[in-house]
């Protein structure tokens, strides 16, 4: 599971996200999963050491961690890889092998230009280099702003990096969110889609849990088995505010899990 649920959560009740961490991580051991990815949040210091011992007391395992950061100029991109190797290392003990980046928008909202595009993949490239020498795999995250002009930004990473050092994180709600087809950029993305993120929506609202709705996860759970492809399927619940709640976050991450694993043939 995605810990980004737990952000909110913290949020929710007006507390800082280091009070939350132990009864976050406990419930999603008693959610029945066995493996989490966090964001740069939960290992800021204040709140490190508490997540990282909440890990081992739930014998968890952090098989990838969600690390932000601009990559379309050369400065702030070496900032960002810099952050994923620093955060890289204190998850290793947990198992990581991942890093999970989506690259930032430019403040304005604005399109990326065509040369930062550019830079955006070259740096993307480098980043891939280096994590793979320290023994990480770079998966590149995307949020709807990534989605506009047609995926303008979305594929040109796709047809600019390399698939040796470069795979593809897929949100297929963010894609559905953009208007797109999931089942359509899924198969475009093919081999090099080695994580995908599950949340669902019915007309656009995100739902409390992932169950059936807007997108068609039997289809997209055919055409994986079809191809043989085994990306990391992690569920990744998020409320809006006018999200219709009417379970506690224990029983939907557990509802979750239980349609997940049913849909794609897995266990957490």
């Amino acid at each position: 599971m995605e810990g980004y649920i737990f952000n909110q959560y913290a949020e929710r009740q007006k507390k800082p996200l280091g009070e939350i961490v132990p009864e976050a991580l406990a419930m999603a051991r008693n959610a029945g999963f066995w493996n989490i990815e966090l964001n740069t949040t939960f290992f800021a210091p204040e709140t490190r050491a508490t997540t990282l011992q909440g890990i081992r007391s739930n014998r968890l395992s952090m098989p990838s961690v969600y690390v932000g950061g601009a990559m379309h100029e050369q400065s702030l991109a070496a900032k960002t890889i810099e952050s994923a190797l620093q955060t890289g290392a204190v998850c290793a003990p947990s198992g990581c092998k991942a890093i999970v980046n989506n690259p930032d928008p430019k403040p304005s909202g604005a399109e990326k230009s065509d040369d930062e595009l550019r830079v955006q993949a070259q740096m993307l490239n480098r980043a891939g280099r280096t994590l793979s020498a320290h023994g990480f795999q770079l998966r590149v995250h995307h949020h709807t702003p990534q989605l506009v002009n047609n995926a303008r930004e979305w594929r040109h990473i796709l047809r600019n990096t390399d698939p040796e050092y470069v795979t593809l994180c897929m949100d297929l709600d963010w894609v559905h969110q953009a208007d797109l087809d999931p089942l359509t950029l899924l198969k475009e993305g093919g081999r090099r889609v080695t994580e995908i993120h599950v949340r669902n929506s019915k007309d656009k609202l995100w739902l409390e849990a992932v169950e059936d709705g807007d997108i068609d996860y039997r289809a997209i759970a055919k055409y994986l088995r079809e191809q043989n492809n085994k990306p990391l399927v992690v569920v990744e619940l998020a409320y809006r505010p006018n999200t219709v709640i009417t379970h506690s976050l224990a029983q939907d991450l557990t509802s979750s899990r239980i349609y997940t694993e049913r849909i794609f043939g897995i266990k957490a």
